[in-house]
């Protein structure tokens, strides 16, 4: 699960008419200071949709939306070449973290389809402003048509964020199935299951370097015994409170970890350049209310940070191309609606 604005989106729903209009770039979509974004071109129009990631070979995107008669988010894979969108999740339950597998054939998310057809409920908010972690999302891959839906996760709570190694052998993604949320690496059949982190807290949303050697992941860790009491609390009950999250990088079998960021804000979504050198992820960090959250690149060694987007609501879920070229993410801008999010795709300028 992860993160798609500074207001709760999924409490929207909006009617979707099935097909992403093939949209030219727009040079007012663009917000000044935004060098490095050119040809930025809007792929949906109206509603929820957000983490977009493309397939191996490029010619497509899997993504969520709550669109038609959906209440909750879906998985569907938008064909770039024709602009043609079908749903590859059930349609029913709560789905989330959509990514390819390397043949462009099969697709990977995380559904509560399997505990019932409705929509999970709403995270607690009287607890403040919370995340639920369903402990009834499971690991599946599908067929792109959507058939052939195949478990690849079956323990007991919380299997999420799924993310596919570059190279095409591994699969990272966070569970609660030891009592904590850890990141956790297994085959892509779900076989030969390791655990990665061991730290108290939030260890998730975690992508491979391109040459699949590092995890760039998110985390915030506990020491303090009355913040880990109320984040286990929280746990307990299956929520957790994302206030402050920093990135983080280790190699790709759990060693070497280190912190990135340490800006005390809501850091997310990190995705590497296919340089390996360099880390776009999405951060709250210049807003002092938290609600405005934008773009960043950092270098791996944690110099060069660097500002990319200025939009004044959300921007999140980047992805580079394989030859660095072009940026997709998701962003509020040029929406119809307050809380609006689509998908928009960028030619990257250095």
């Amino acid at each position: 699960m992860r993160i798609r604005s500074s207001t709760t989106l999924a409490m929207m729903c909006f009617l979707f008419t099935g097909r992403v209009i093939a949209a030219g770039s727009d040079t007012t979509l663009v917000v000044p200071g935004e060098e490095h974004l050119v040809n930025l071109r809007q792929l949906t129009f109206g509603g929820e949709n957000a983490e977009a990631y493309f397939s191996f070979s490029e010619s497509q995107l899997i993504y969520q939306a709550t669109r038609d008669s959906f209440s909750c988010d879906q998985q569907f894979v938008l064909d770039l070449g024709s602009g043609a969108s079908r749903l590859v999740s059930t349609g029913t339950g709560r789905t989330t973290c959509g990514y390819f597998l390397p043949d462009d054939r099969r697709g990977l998310f995380a559904s509560t389809h399997a505990s019932g057809p409705e929509c999970p409920p709403l995270p607690d908010f009287s607890q403040g402003y919370v995340w639920a972690v369903y402990p009834e999302y499971d690991i599946y891959t599908v067929a792109t048509d959507g058939s052939d839906l195949r478990m690849l996760t079956g323990s007991p709570g919380y299997d999420a964020e799924g993310t596919v190694s570059p190279q095409g052998d591994r699969i990272v993604f966070t569970s609660s199935r030891d009592g904590d949320l850890e990141l956790y690496s297994m085959n892509i059949d779900g076989g030969d299951l390791r655990r990665l982190t061991y730290e108290l807290g939030y260890d998730g949303g975690a992508f491979f370097s391109h040459d699949g050697s590092m995890i760039v992941y998110r985390a915030w860790h506990y020491a303090d015994s009355s913040a880990a009491g109320d984040y286990l609390r929280l746990l307990s009950r299956n929520l957790v409170r994302p206030s402050r999250m920093e990135i983080f990088l280790m190699n790709a079998d759990g060693s070497g970890k280190r912190q990135l960021t340490d800006n005390g804000a809501a850091n997310f979504a990190p995705f590497f350049h296919p340089d390996n050198q360099r880390i776009i992820f999405v951060s709250n960090m210049a807003d002092p209310g938290g609600r405005n959250f934008d773009l960043y690149i950092i270098r791996t060694d944690g110099t060069g940070l660097k500002r990319v987007t200025y939009y004044e609501s959300f921007d999140g879920f980047p992805m580079f191309s394989q030859n660095g070229t072009r940026l997709l993410f998701a962003s509020n801008r040029n929406g119809r609606e307050r809380g609006e999010t689509n998908i928009f795709i960028a030619d990257w300028r250095e």
